[in-house]
């Protein structure tokens, strides 16, 4: 009598917890960027109230089994978590949502990056730094033959310079296209002064 006793309350108490228990559902849905709309992958799901964990997939998509009433969190990098509540008493054991995330923007504390490794090359390099000229100095060495030279070879010329070199061209065409070149070997009255000037300097020596 006694065991029958501690049966029938054994069965009693699984039956009364699994009442307790909630219903399961199916639980689907894809996950979108808040601002730009677009499908945000592989995000990470967890059930808090089971201590599971899920993920979307490149998709943004995903679909596993809940309770009715179990909370869920939504994490990924880059974005601000969201916690989401199954409903209770669905009706067709179902519940799909579309999930957005919002942007999370993390200001990172300033980072000063120094090219020496210790405190004693900072000071060895502080003690040989050369100091960079001032503005006269600049200047001298901008205004200097060396720099002037290498200035004229270097640039070219403008657009004042070529009309200027133009109209000298055309100047010089101009006032040469009426004179003849003649070769003097050929002209005899250049020859007939040639003899004159040797037969005349013959007569100074003789003279002489």
């Amino acid at each position: 009598m006694k065991y029958l006793i501690l049966l029938l309350m054994f069965f009693t108490g699984l039956g009364a917890f699994a009442q307790q228990e909630p219903p399961i559902a199916q639980f689907s849905g894809v996950i979108y960027d808040k601002d730009s709309n677009s499908v945000v992958p592989y995000v990470t799901i967890r059930n808090i109230t089971e201590g599971k964990n899920y993920s979307a997939n490149y998709k943004g998509y995903f679909s596993f089994v809940v309770h009715e009433g179990d909370s869920i969190l939504f994490t990924a990098v880059g974005y601000k978590k969201l916690a989401l509540n199954i409903p209770k008493n669905l009706t067709n054991k179902k519940f799909t949502a579309l999930i957005k995330l919002k942007a999370d923007n993390i200001e990172l504390p300033t980072v000063t990056i120094f090219p020496w490794a210790s405190i004693d090359e900072f000071n060895k390099d502080f003690l040989t730094m050369k100091f960079a000229d001032d503005d006269l100095e600049i200047a001298k060495k901008n205004l200097s033959k060396e720099s002037l030279r290498d200035l004229y070879m270097s640039l070219p010329r403008d657009g004042a310079e070529y009309n200027t070199n133009s109209f000298q061209y055309n100047h010089n065409k101009l006032n040469n296209s009426h004179m003849v070149y003649t070769n003097p070997l050929l002209n005899p009255l250049a020859w007939g002064a040639l003899i004159k000037q040797i037969t005349e300097g013959n007569k100074s020596r003789d003279k002489k």
